[in-house]
Order: structure tokens, then C-alpha cells, then sequence
């Protein structure tokens, strides 16, 4: 099993004023990409700014890729990227000059820190583009460049903090397709936060959910996302005499519009399904079983 990139131990950040963003926080991160959904509000961003050790703790304790966060910041910052939620693009920089100088301050040497830029900037898709000062660019381009800048150092782990925001659906896949992508194209893992669920149930290999400051549940995407004891059938007509047949069989089953979720706990029920069909003359379009969503973590 890898090792862990960020362990926390009883993680509590208390602010002055008595407001607590987080409280007695156990987490074990590992590689891949791993979501950290919460609603706004939740300590996400608390926790990635105690992560790069530019914030202090309350108590707990907290490691990332086996650095005291809590003295050990700088060298932490040297070996993760970091993508802030806001905009803080220079408008008057290019991409690759903005990347460059980001790239030398993090220790790489001129012709090191132009080449990777030169990839980062490729990987994202701004290559075309890369000369042009930022103030005119785009939101989707803002965020881009800004996913460009946490990979420039070429780092173990970045962290995304709402790398979605301000887009559009189809920018949104876009960015979800990058991030997806940087551990196949670079060799990177990746903590990407959000608010969304739907972002993170396609996108991450694993999941920490986070309410008010606590943990809810950390576990795989796959986990939280397995298949359920449900079909939903849909037929070519109405689907109200199917229904009445089934429940009169002894299946459980619930009108949803035009589709039918029927519980087949007992193998059996599919052939109920099929023979019901069969004998109302109706066709069957589709039996797709169903799986859990992860907007269940927080109703359940």
C-alpha cells in the first residue's frame, strides 16, 4: 500500500472569537486523486492552508508527505502546488512569464523552469495562448493558468482549492478532465476540494467528506458510489399495469415518471420483471442497475 501524502491526527483549528473550523479531524490521504467535499463553509480551505503550513493549528497533529506541517512549512511548499480558489493573476504578465517566475522562485533553473512551463502550459491548453497578457483572458483560461502554476515546480502533490469555480458546465468537464489527467501525464496526485458532488463522484479515486469541521466519511469513490439492490426499468408504454403486476408478485417496486425501480434483493425478481413484460405485451427499453450517490453521505 502507498504511503500516506497527508495524515492528520485529531486536527482542531479554533479561531479568536470561539468559531471552530475544524474539530478533531483524522485523515489518511493517499495517492491518486482524492475529493474533499464539503459545503461552503465546511473548513476546506482551513485545512489546505494548515496543510502548506501557513496556518497554525489549535492542536492534532498534521502531516504532508512525511513533513511536520507545523515547523516544516517552507519544505512542504517546496514539494506541493498549490491553486487558490480566487483570482490573483498579475493582468499585465503572460502565462508563460507569470509560470516562468514562479517556476525559478520554487528553485528551478531558467532554461528548467521555461521548458516545464512550456509543458504545463501544453497540458492545460493555453500553449497558443501563452504569450498574452492574462488580464485578457478568459475565466476558464484565468483557472487554467492557475492549475499550470501549482504543476510548474513539478511537485508530488497539488492541492486544488475549488478549481471549477466561476465556470461553465463544459468548462467545469474540462478542468475535471486536466485533473484527471495529471496523475497519468505527470505523475502527480492531487487534493481537489468542492462543493459539488457530482464533480467529485466521477472524478476522484477516493473522497473525504467534511461537515461543519468534522469528518463525515473517508473512504473510495467506488465505496461510496457501489451499486444498490435496484434496477430502474423503463418500458416502451406505460409503465403503470408493470407496476401493478410486479407489486402484485410480491416485488417491491416504485413509480419514478416513466421508470420503474424495482428491488431485486432476490434474483428472482428479474424474471418477474421479464415475464410481466412479456405478458402485458410491453417492450422492455431498459433494466439499469442503480448506484448510490454520494449527496447520500450528507441525507443519510
Amino acid at each position: 500500500m502507498s504511503a500516506s501524502l497527508v495524515a492528520t491526527e485529531a486536527l482542531t483549528m479554533t479561531y479568536a472569537g470561539g468559531v471552530t473550523a475544524l474539530a478533531d479531524l483524522t485523515v489518511d490521504v493517499r495517492s491518486g486523486v482524492t475529493g474533499l467535499v464539503g459545503a461552503n463553509g465546511a473548513g476546506k480551505s482551513t485545512l489546505l492552508k494548515i496543510l502548506l503550513g501557513l496556518l497554525e493549528p489549535t492542536s492534532g497533529s498534521v502531516h504532508v508527505l512525511g513533513l511536520d506541517a507545523r515547523g516544516e512549512g517552507p519544505a512542504i511548499r517546496e514539494r506541493v502546488g498549490y491553486m487558490p480558489e480566487h483570482d490573483c493573476l498579475p493582468p499585465d504578465v503572460s502565462a508563460t512569464e507569470f509560470c516562468v517566475h514562479l517556476g525559478r522562485m520554487s528553485g528551478l533553473p531558467t532554461t528548467a523552469a521555461r521548458e516545464r512551463t512550456a509543458d504545463v502550459l501544453r497540458h492545460v491548453g493555453l500553449y497558443e495562448e501563452r504569450y498574452r497578457p492574462m488580464g485578457g483572458y478568459s475565466t476558464g483560461m484565468k483557472q487554467r493558468v492557475k492549475l499550470a502554476q501549482a504543476l510548474v515546480h513539478d511537485p508530488d502533490l497539488v492541492l486544488l482549492d475549488e478549481p471549477t469555480n466561476g465556470l461553465d458546465p463544459a468548462g467545469r468537464d474540462d478542468m475535471l478532465d486536466l485533473i484527471r489527467r495529471i496523475g497519468s501525464d505527470f505523475g502527480i496526485s492531487a487534493v481537489v476540494t468542492s462543493h459539488l458532488l457530482g464533480e467529485l463522484e466521477r472524478t476522484c479515486d477516493a473522497v473525504v467528506v467534511i461537515d461543519g469541521g468534522r469528518l463525515l466519511r473517508q473512504s473510495s469513490t467506488a465505496d461510496v458510489t457501489a451499486e444498490t439492490p435496484v434496477v430502474a426499468v423503463e418500458v416502451d408504454g406505460d409503465p403503470s399495469p408493470l407496476a401493478a403486476r410486479l407489486a402484485e408478485a410480491g416485488v417491491e417496486v416504485e413509480a419514478r415518471g416513466r421508470l420503474l425501480h424495482v428491488d431485486v434483493a432476490d434474483p428472482a425478481a428479474y424474471d418477474v420483471v421479464r415475464d410481466a413484460c412479456a405478458e402485458l405485451g410491453l417492450g422492455l427499453v431498459r433494466m439499469e442497475r442503480q448506484r448510490h450517490r454520494m449527496v447520500e453521505v450528507f441525507s443519510s
